[in-house]
């Protein structure tokens, strides 16, 4: 059994609904958790919020907590991870923000710099990864594979 059915099954068996909140991964944690038979049993919303003002609009991150930190930083990941949860009345909600590269990066925010948000039943853990400048799609798949490994932990 693969990573995506493994999380699949503990949600079914936990009685949880996911949703996703998107950024530098556009949907394929998502997309991975759909390619799953019974993906319609926890999955119901997901958002790519691609920039700023849809973080903003659609998740409930405040505008101060960008200016202050940054889009890609852990408080704004906590912040998307409790917005889609709220928003899709899920058990689980996933943040991730970050920079896939080849572009974006900042003297403190390297390319391949990802920041995550799991919130499971109201609580929020955080964390933020460093997969180097590996290339845009390998950044990408890196963060949906810790996204589910970090799931299947936090559902034992």
């Amino acid at each position: 059994m693969n990573l995506e059915e493994e999380v699949v099954k503990q949600l079914i068996k936990k009685n949880y609904h996911i949703s996703f909140a998107e950024s530098c991964t556009g949907g394929l944690t998502a997309a991975t958790i759909i390619s799953v038979a019974d993906a319609s049993k926890v999955l119901d919303i997901s958002f790519v919020t691609y920039a700023d003002e849809a973080k903003i609009k659609y998740l409930g991150v405040k505008a101060d907590t960008i200016s202050q930190f940054g889009v890609v930083s852990e408080e704004v990941a906590h912040q998307m991870a409790e917005g889609v949860a709220k928003e899709a009345g899920s058990e689980v909600g996933i943040g991730i923000t970050g920079i896939a590269g080849p572009t974006g990066a900042t003297a403190t925010k390297p390319v391949g710099m990802v920041c995550f948000g799991i919130c499971m039943n109201g609580r929020v853990k955080t964390y933020t990864m460093q997969y180097g400048a590996i290339g845009r799609n390998e950044v990408r798949k890196k963060s949906v594979d810790f996204v589910l490994r970090q799931l299947l932990e936090e559902m034992k």
